[in-house]
């Protein structure tokens, strides 16, 4: 399965940095932190609430995560967003989680299709709430943990642990411009209707069909983002 965000050791320290690095990532991935910004400690210690060292610490683990950049001495930037840049990830995406795709289904047992149907439904019961919303935070923040709860479990019998580990970083690259093709909604798209059609390709254990839908579901994200105005995808 997706493996979750690099995270420190639990001392109270390290759960102090854990915390901050969690909040930090949210507000890069939601752009309250915009790409290219500069992130001064001086400052983000302050409205985070922890100390120099610890902010640092997180700061660390996003760059890990190649949500920050650091430049040398001069400090830290939230990691700038790009056409070019998301073509690359959707690309390298398509060929990592369709193989995988395959050998789950190829490999998945009574379980495995189980837990795909339950993650299909609370998916199903999220994109209901999210459907004609406006920016809701807390609705979109629940439909990114199922969609990527559902993408998870699609590919969880795959048995090669590198193609869940580096699928883990792409789709975490993905998550800002997948907010923006879903918030921004550049495109007519019925996402649901997207993940029913995989979802029931997977059951027929059609592994041709099911990575067909699951290439056009993946690059249906990339066709969004082309469509956004060059501020919105350089403000995020």
């Amino acid at each position: 399965m997706f493996s979750p965000p690099s995270s420190p050791p639990q001392t109270g320290e390290a759960t102090l940095a854990q915390s901050a690095y969690l909040h930090l990532r949210s507000d890069i991935v939601e752009g309250h932190l915009a790409p290219g910004e500069k992130l001064r400690v001086e400052h983000l210690k302050d409205r985070y609430d922890v100390g120099a060292g610890t902010l640092r610490e997180a700061l660390a683990l996003l760059v890990a995560d190649a949500l920050v950049v650091q430049h040398g001495h001069r400090g830290f930037r939230v990691t700038p967003v790009s056409l070019a840049d998301f073509i690359d990830i959707t690309e390298t995406r398509v060929q990592l989680e369709t193989e995988a795709l395959r050998q789950s289904i190829a490999l998945g047992d009574d379980t495995w299709e189980a837990d795909l149907a339950s993650a299909f439904h609370l998916l199903s019961l999220a994109e209901e709430r999210l459907d004609g919303q406006s920016d809701n935070g807390s609705q979109f923040a629940q439909w990114e943990a199922r969609n990527r709860a559902f993408h998870e479990v699609m590919i969880r019998a795959c048995p090669s642990r590198w193609l869940h580990h580096f699928l883990a970083i792409l789709y975490r690259q993905s998550e800002r411009y997948r907010r923006l093709s879903i918030t921004h909604r550049p495109l007519p798209r019925n996402v649901h209707d997207e993940h029913r059609a995989i979802f029931d390709a997977c059951l027929a254990r059609d592994a041709d069909k099911a990575s067909t839908l699951l290439a056009a579901h993946i690059r249906k994200t990339l066709e969004a983002v082309r469509q956004l105005p060059a501020a919105v995808l350089g403000a995020q």
